[in-house]
């Protein structure tokens, strides 16, 4: 059996997060301290603030991740850390302290994209899941159809022009003064909510990417006009009504995309991958379509370093002392 013990390590917003992996796919810990109470009376992250608190919070974080994994720090074989996408600042902490560690117990250092990651996070719910498949990788910055032929072979179908789905729940959230983070709330909403109370506009693009600056327009353009006439309107039935238009447009291209290329397994990943309307609507329409569907369980659908330990095991390509964080680092 393969012992090979990875370190992983995760700064790329506001979670510190450590986790150590034996082997490929299984987790001996996955520590997460978040900073959500810090930043929520901000409406979102602070990038100064959440590097500063990331330099407070890294090395008792990873002691944890050693000490639950009951192994000791000079047993770990190699490190691997986020390098992009993500805030600069925050970035930075992960990586400093996963550059020291890897010179100080003379072990390989991995740079791992943290998009990537959020992939391998299936690995770790489903051991039994193996390339190939198609991936849909939603989070708060990215949208994203990946074709996954093998542990280190993507193809990106589309992605997003503008919005991606997870800032445009956000954003919507924000204006409709639900608390940080928005998505969680939407979707919280939205289970009281008419799905189909207020028609949206579909966003209309070609080919497999994805634009959802139209489709946050119109929510706008719709409270706005509401307010202006001082007509009344279901807080619950507009998220209800938004995040149908989401799902539907993520569901349609992400099984499209499934017949096209003759893939029979569907992968969720991301942040959003935690949102509930998402899930069942993949899950039923796989079903129907006789296709296997994957997505992380909850914790693992959050910044965690448990994700980044799994894609570096996967990686085998070493990093040298000269890595540097990548913020705007592409799928």
């Amino acid at each position: 059996m393969d012992k090979i013990l990875t370190l992983g390590i995760e700064t790329s917003c506001d979670e510190t997060a450590a986790a150590v992996l034996c082997g490929g796919r299984e987790l001996l810990s996955n520590v997460i301290s978040t900073q959500i109470p810090l930043h929520q009376k901000f409406g979102g992250v602070v990038p100064e603030i959440a590097s500063r608190k990331h330099i407070v919070n890294i090395m008792p974080v990873i002691d944890e991740a050693i000490s639950k994994a009951g192994v000791e720090l000079r047993q770990i074989n190699q490190i691997a850390v986020t390098f992009g996408p993500g805030l600069a600042g925050a970035l930075l902490v992960g990586l400093s302290a996963a550059k020291s560690l890897a010179y100080a117990l003379k072990i390989p250092l991995i740079a791992v994209n943290h998009l990537e990651g959020h992939i391998f996070a299936n690995f770790l719910s489903a051991p039994q899941l193996e390339p190939p498949f198609l991936s849909l990788v939603v989070s708060g910055g990215h949208t994203a159809l990946i074709k996954m032929t093998g542990y280190n072979e993507f193809e990106l179908l589309g992605q997003s022009r503008d919005d991606a789905a997870g800032e445009a729940f956000d954003k919507i959230a924000r204006v409709m003064g639900l608390p940080y983070p928005g998505g969680p709330e939407i979707d919280k909403l939205a289970k009281l909510g008419d799905p189909n109370a207020i028609t949206f506009p579909h966003p209309k693009v070609t080919g497999y990417d994805f634009s959802f600056s139209g489709l946050k327009s119109a929510v706008l353009n719709f409270l706005n006009t509401a307010q202006m006439k001082g007509d009344s309107i279901n807080p619950a039935d507009v998220a209800a009504s938004f995040q149908r238009t989401v799902v539907d447009t993520l569901a349609e291209k992400t099984l499209a995309a499934a017949q096209e290329f003759k893939l029979n397994k569907i992968v969720l990943a991301g942040g959003v991958a935690a949102n509930s309307s998402l899930e069942k609507t993949l899950r039923t329409a796989c079903q129907r379509r006789g296709l296997e569907f994957f997505y992380p369980s909850k914790i693992l659908c959050t910044d965690n370093a448990a994700m980044i330990a799994c894609r570096g095991y996967y990686q085998k390509t070493f990093a040298d002392s000269t890595l540097n964080a990548v913020p705007n680092l592409g799928l």
